[in-house]
């Protein structure tokens, strides 16, 4: 996915912006980028592979380079940035977050005024923030140019954009897919995905963006260039899975969120047919470890780890590009603790179930531990779809999505039509579908949550949350 930060103050805040992009590196895994703009020295920047490295080894060294009191920095999951752009609009850095999907229709579109080229990649693809840089210069203003881009880009697109000196301008996505937030402190103001970021940087909080709102901020204050709309559709995965423990999104803290939504879990196994007789419950490291001490706490049941990952030299598993390393990382990071597995019957709260390459993995490898029987839980429904908003999943075949593989060899293409029923429980072919992941990764059962049970956890408005990826519709 990818997070931002940036800062306009009377005061240099290198340090500021250094610290409260490392702060968003759970976010992604590829690159990393910071910008730092002062009147004296212009605009300076360095941008660093962060597949391999943490986020502050690679830029440590490049921080006596930089100085001033403007400054963006982002992590990214997708390409390179911030990029520099010199328009008819000026000089700026941009950063962006978000997915185009229209990308090669709209890059076709501006090739039409013959005179526009673009960078790429070997593989001939364009970079995602140049596109939306080129779509923002054809505006008669950087704040009327935002607006057009997000008016053409299919998918959604957050934006911050470094004008100068003293001054940043933030724009939300159209449907405020990602929180957007502002800072301040006694000398300025700073702009971030995460609140805890600037929080932990001396900053208090100040302001959050509308859907769609775009606004300048300069040293001396905010000024709202773009009023919000009145359509949100915000990531229900910011809870789920993405955001840290301890952000807060629309009011709503992550790890409270968990602990209600494996609560919620707990009680729904309880009016159906009861919980699984269990000697424990336990969580997949990390994100499934509060909903699992949610659940635990519901059901009366003791919480253990039965196994601890071991993260020193790969935090994150889909870190490597190869999906068969990947795999294998995560196999060399469960480290088991037999006591605490051997004869044992144990459930397990995972945040969700995408592909079920690693839950089958973790299964084996529980069963080789001697466990006795896995019982498997996932904190949101099943997946259908491949999200087409933020890059949630970098595998764009939805038939590689468990629940979908599952389906397809049930019914073939005729189960495509009846994905609501396959995500629902209740139904008949909602227990076909937990029965065959049963038969084929070896659990004693498996539950998912429901998608009410998700949205009464998260706790605001459901029309006001993204829920494409379960059901398919973005209304």
């Amino acid at each position: 996915m990818g997070g931002f930060f940036g800062t306009v103050s009377r005061r240099d805040t290198v340090m500021d912006v250094f610290f409260g992009t490392d702060y968003h590196s759970h976010l992604g895994t590829r690159t990393a980028g910071m910008a730092m703009w002062s009147a004296e020295n212009g605009c300076k920047r360095q941008i660093h592979s962060i597949a391999n490295s943490p986020f502050r080894t690679r830029f440590e060294n490049d921080l006596p380079e930089f100085s001033g009191g403007c400054g963006i920095g982002c992590i990214s999951d997708t390409d390179p940035q911030p990029l520099l752009v010199r328009s008819k609009l000026g000089l700026y850095a941009i950063v962006t977050v978000g997915v185009i999907n229209n990308a090669e229709q709209l890059v076709a579109d501006c090739f039409s005024d013959y005179s526009l080229q673009f960078m790429a990649n070997s593989k001939g693809n364009v970079n995602s923030t140049e596109l939306a840089a080129a779509l923002i210069n054809e505006g008669g203003s950087i704040m009327d140019g935002i607006r057009l881009a997000q008016e053409q880009v299919d998918g959604s697109l957050t934006v911050l954009i470094m004008t100068g000196p003293d001054e940043i301008i933030a724009a939300r996505d159209r449907r405020g897919r990602l929180p957007v937030l502002i800072g301040k402190d006694a000398d300025g103001y700073c702009v971030s995905f995460e609140s805890f970021a600037y929080q932990k940087l001396g900053y208090q909080d100040a302001y959050e963006l509308g859907p769609g709102e775009i606004v300048s901020i300069r040293p001396d204050g905010i000024t709202q260039l773009l009023p919000p709309g009145d359509q949100m559709k915000i990531c229900a995965f910011l809870w789920t899975y993405y955001g840290y423990p301890t952000s807060r999104y629309e009011g709503k803290n992550v790890e409270v969120m968990r602990y209600e939504n494996g609560a919620i879990m707990a009680a729904h196994d309880r009016e159906n047919g009861g919980i699984p007789e269990v000697d424990c419950i336990a969580g997949m490291p990390d994100s499934g470890v509060p909903h699992a001490i949610g659940y635990a706490n519901e059901a009366k049941l003791p919480f253990t780890r039965p196994f601890i990952k071991y993260t020193p030299t790969w935090p994150r598993s889909f870190m490597p590009s190869n999906q068969d390393v990947r795999n294998q990382v995560a196999k060399m990071k469960q480290i088991p603790v037999p006591e605490l597995i051997e004869g044992k019957k144990i459930l397990f709260v995972d945040d969700s179930i995408v592909r079920g390459t690693q839950i089958r993995e973790t299964a084996d490898f529980l069963y080789e531990c001697g466990a006795a029987e896995i019982h498997m839980r996932s904190a949101c429904p099943p997946i259908m779809h491949n999200c087409k908003f933020l890059n949630f999943s970098r595998n764009n075949a939805e038939t590689d999505l468990l629940a979908r593989k599952i389906v397809q060899e049930l019914e073939g293409d005729e189960g495509s039509l009846h994905l609501d029923e396959y995500a629902d429980a209740k139904t008949e072919r909602g227990q076909c579908l937990l029965k065959r992941i049963c038969e084929k990764i070896g659990f004693a059962s498996i539950g998912y949550q429901s998608l009410d049970g998700l949205l009464e956890a998260i706790g605001i408005d459901k029309d006001k949350v993204c829920t494409y990826c379960w059901t398919g519709k973005d209304l």
